[in-house]
């Protein structure tokens, strides 16, 4: 299958995937020069040796639980800085790292790399940063909000790491490529040797995704607010193209997730709240987000809940709607806390 035709079949069946996606070490706690709203930010050494950058809001008084948000392909934690402070607002701490390749995460020179490991790299830091959550807020409960890329992260963590978790929820997710082996088999010869630091197969994939909205600037399926499309569209940290190894790590990373025999490790008492919009390209227009649904509960999640919202894109916190969608998400929460 050639890329052209791949694109087709993404396109002709809507299904496909986002483009914005424990060994305690000391930390290295250091004040941002210009943190998100609301946010101290510190770092901390991963066990491969590299550098990981973590904003977190912390509400006044005890937390009554933390959310750890892993944010998409192609953005930063930094973009969930209002809805944080929703969630502090409502007695949440929130963590948010930025990803390997990512925002302050990445290497100078270097955003869209995520080096030779990305995928179960970024596995590993999300579970190292739990830990540190556990110190620093010992006995809180802990939710994890995965969107677009960071959902597939999170669809991977639960089933490594389900049973310490409180409840998932997955924004802007998607469950299902046509084709994927061979999809993948393509994109391993395409990122082998020298190809794999280019980056030419992630504009290949996606370039479909802003038919259906116009062109303005290439970014309208992200959103029906032009405020917040030009706010990610100006923002050096967002919207910039990833490496070809990236691309086959995260492709090879999917097929890991969706193996049957790993998301049957996912704990069918874990509560699990799937959200997005019914207009959203990425989960194929609910299509690809229906399939992993549909083997959730065929696996027997036993508290496994669906939202999709009319005419939405594909960031819903970012939407026309977001106060309604942040407030569905505090109610979720409240309730899956007090059980």
């Amino acid at each position: 299958m050639t890329f052209h035709s791949f694109r087709k079949a993404l396109l002709m069946t809507s299904c496909a995937i986002a483009v914005a996606l424990v060994f305690a070490v000391p930390l290295a706690l250091r004040a941002d020069a210009a943190p998100a709203a609301g946010a101290t930010t510190f770092t901390f050494n991963n066990v491969d040796g590299g550098q990981v950058f973590v904003r977190r809001w912390i509400p006044g008084g005890t937390p009554k639980a933390v959310v750890l948000v892993v944010h998409g392909l192609a953005e930063h934690s930094g973009r969930y800085a209002r809805f944080a402070l929703a969630l502090n607002a409502a007695g949440y701490a929130v963590y948010a790292a930025d990803n390997r390749g990512h925002g302050r995460t990445a290497l100078p020179g270097k955003l869209g790399d995520g080096g030779p490991d990305a995928w179960n790299g970024t596995e590993r830091d999300l579970y190292q940063l739990s830990g540190i959550i556990a110190k620093e807020e010992p006995g809180t409960p802990l939710f994890l909000f995965g969107h677009s890329l960071g959902s597939a992260f999170a669809q991977r963590y639960i089933e490594l790491h389900g049973a310490e978790l409180k409840g998932t929820i997955l924004s802007g997710t998607f469950g299902a490529i046509p084709n994927l082996p061979d999809v993948i088999a393509q994109i391993d010869k395409a990122s082998a040797g020298d190809a794999a630091l280019q980056k030419t197969i992630a504009p290949t994939l996606f370039a479909g995704y802003n038919k259906p909205f116009g062109n303005r600037t290439a970014f309208e399926w992200l959103s029906r607010d032009p405020a917040e499309v030009d706010k990610y569209v100006h923002d050096p940290l967002c919207g910039f193209a990833v490496t070809n190894q990236y691309v086959d790590l995260f492709f090879h990373g999917f097929a890991d997730a969706w193996d049957p025999a790993n998301e049957a490790k996912i704990p069918v008492t874990l509560p699990i709240y799937i959200l997005g919009g019914d207009a959203d390209p990425v989960g194929g227009n609910t299509l690809s987000v229906k399939a992993l649904a549909d083997r959730y509960d065929v696996h027997g999640v036993k508290d496994l809940h669906m939202t999709f919202y009319p005419n939405g894109r594909h960031e819903m916190l970012n939407e026309t709607n977001r106060d309604v969608v942040t407030a569905d998400i505090i109610t979720w929460l409240n309730e899956h806390l007090a059980t």
